[in-house]
């Protein structure tokens, strides 16, 4: 009887964690990189550089652009910006100036 009471107190617990995992998922909170679904969104996070404590250098596609911003507590910065080859690639052409 006791091994039974033991093995649902280890499910319950992988269920709470999984749940847990789950929320945290959908606030965006979780570090954990699950590979991205195409849901035929137009906006995409394809990287995320942490600069420093608060300061974080972000690669975002929008429809068939790449999109470098720099973000910080107070503001966001476009630095630059390409057309992408194709956008179900992670591919960036060169910036024409």
């Amino acid at each position: 009887m006791e091994a039974m009471e033991q093995t649902m107190a280890v499910g319950a617990v992988l269920a709470l964690l999984s749940g847990t995992l789950w929320w945290l998922r959908r606030r965006g909170l979780t570090g954990v990189a699950f590979p991205a679904r195409r849901t035929g969104r137009r906006l995409e996070s394809l990287e995320r550089l942490p600069l420093g404590p608060q300061h974080t250098l972000h690669l975002v596609r929008f429809q068939d652009h790449a999109l470098l911003v720099v973000a910080s507590p107070g503001r966001c910065v476009l630095l630059e910006q390409a057309p992408m080859e194709h956008p179900d690639q992670n591919v960036i052409r060169e910036v024409r100036r």
